[in-house]
Formats: C-alpha cells, sequence, structure tokens
C-alpha cells in the first residue's frame, strides 16, 4: 500500500531504540525523511546507521519542556520544515502509591506529558499555516486499564491523552490530524527493564499469545500518519494483541 507521503518530513522523539526507533524506521521505509534524537550521540548516529540516509540523528533531550521544544525546532531547521511530529519518550520509575513520593509527580508530568505539549507547541503553527500535519504520540494501554506497579505513568500519560483529544478538534479543519497509540507489551528495552526475569505473554493476559513485535507497532504509526488516515483524529488506539479488556 501507498502511504502518500514519500518526500514528507518526520521528528521522532526518542528514536534510537524500541518503539520510537521502529517507527522511525516504518516511515523511512514510506519515503520520509526522520529527525530522530537520543541524549547519546554515539546511539543516535547507530540508529541514523540502522535506518539508512533519510535518517538525521540530532541529540537532545526531551525528558524536559525546554529539550522537547528543542528537539522539534532543530528538526524542522535540518529538515526545512516539517510535516509529521511524533511525540514519544522514556517511561517514569516504576512503584505504586505507597513506594511514590509526591514530587515524583511533577517529574513524571514534565516527562510523559509536559514535555509532549511542548513538542505540540513548537510543532503544530507550522503544519496549521501549510495546512497539512500528522502529530502522533507514544503513549501506554495504561491510560485505558491503568497498570499495576506504573502508577507515575498512568497519570501522566493520561493527562496527555486528554491535551492531545481536545487539540485534535481544534486544529482538525486546518488538515493537522492528532492521534495517539497505545502500546501493550512489546519487546522493547524499556519492557526487558521492567521484567528482568522475562515475560509470559499468556499470563501477561495477552490473547494474542506473543509479546508484540516493534516493527508491526511501527507500521501501525506509519499508517496514521498517512494520507490515507486523513479522516482519522482524535483517538487514541491500542496496539497491545488484545490484553486491554473493556469495550470503548
Amino acid at each position: 500500500m501507498n502511504y502518500g507521503i514519500e518526500g514528507r518530513r518526520a521528528a521522532v522523539a526518542a528514536g534510537s531504540s524500541g518503539l520510537g526507533l521502529a517507527t522511525a524506521r516504518a516511515l523511512a521505509d514510506e519515503g520520509v525523511t526522520v529527525a530522530i534524537c537520543s541524549r547519546s550521540r554515539e546511539r543516535i548516529d547507530a540508529a541514523a546507521a540502522q535506518i539508512g540516509p533519510l535518517a538525521v540523528p540530532l541529540v537532545a533531550d526531551v525528558a524536559t519542556e525546554a529539550g522537547a521544544a528543542a528537539f522539534v525546532r532543530d528538526a524542522r531547521g535540518a529538515l526545512g520544515g516539517l510535516d509529521i511530529l511524533v511525540c514519544n519518550g522514556g517511561g517514569p520509575p516504576a512503584g505504586n502509591f505507597t513506594s511514590t513520593a509526591p514530587d515524583a509527580y511533577r517529574a513524571a508530568v514534565e516527562l510523559n506529558c509536559l514535555a509532549h505539549i511542548a513538542m505540540c507547541g513548537e510543532g503544530v503553527p507550522g503544519m496549521r499555516e501549510q495546512g497539512w500535519g500528522r502529530v502522533l504520540a507514544i503513549t501506554s494501554v495504561g491510560v485505558r486499564q491503568p497498570i499495576a506497579g506504573l502508577i507515575l505513568s498512568n497519570v501522566a500519560r493520561s493527562g496527555l491523552t486528554a491535551f492531545l483529544k481536545t487539540l485534535a478538534r481544534e486544529v482538525a479543519g486546518d488538515g493537522v490530524t492528532v492521534n495517539s497509540l497505545q502500546p501493550g507489551l512489546h519487546d522493547t528495552p524499556r519492557l526487558r527493564e521492567l521484567y528482568r526475569d522475562g515475560i509470559d505473554a499468556k499470563g501477561a493476559g495477552i490473547p494474542a499469545g506473543v509479546i508484540g513485535r516493534p516493527e508491526d507497532f511501527g507500521r501501525v504509526a506509519a499508517f496514521l500518519c498517512s494520507e490515507s488516515a486523513s479522516f482519522v483524529t482524535g483517538t487514541a488506539i491500542p496496539v497491545d494483541g488484545g490484553a486491554y479488556t473493556g469495550l470503548f
């Protein structure tokens, strides 16, 4: 399928590994030039080498509002414009209500909510002016069905989802779509960090019976950035092998 985005320009935050890298690779496979970032020059150069000549590696720290906005600004400068923005970032520490200090919520909200809002603040106005844009945030299925032991992520990403839904309605008439993907368990460094002893897919309640493949997630992300998805906006879509049990 031709996604109709060849020649477009994308900024993919935290694109050196995991679902960010998978999304950047899927976009590059569609002919999109992708600016990706990491705090490590070595890691981001290695990721760009995996993607190929359409990757532009940048060093940035998207864990803060200032760093996140700077990444989008630098990406736009390097690419000569911006058509697609993929908001992404690492997750906060694991913990529950008892083990989590109140101050930890502030850091988590900046990491997984405010920094993403800052990316949108830097990237969306230009998309509205040109009459075309795609904003896609990688959040978590924990927004729909809170994940035990990840209270910080559940809280911060839920706030981001509310922002994205509101933004989508405000910019839809300008040709800009805003969506989020809610990944379940995928074979990423983050998953291996959280489950150091390994994880059984069926035991974890995944009806598909397998842990998700990042490359499959990346293809779903690329579709939402496509011309064919121009009428899809304001959505928050689980990509979790059927683990989410709710109706809505």
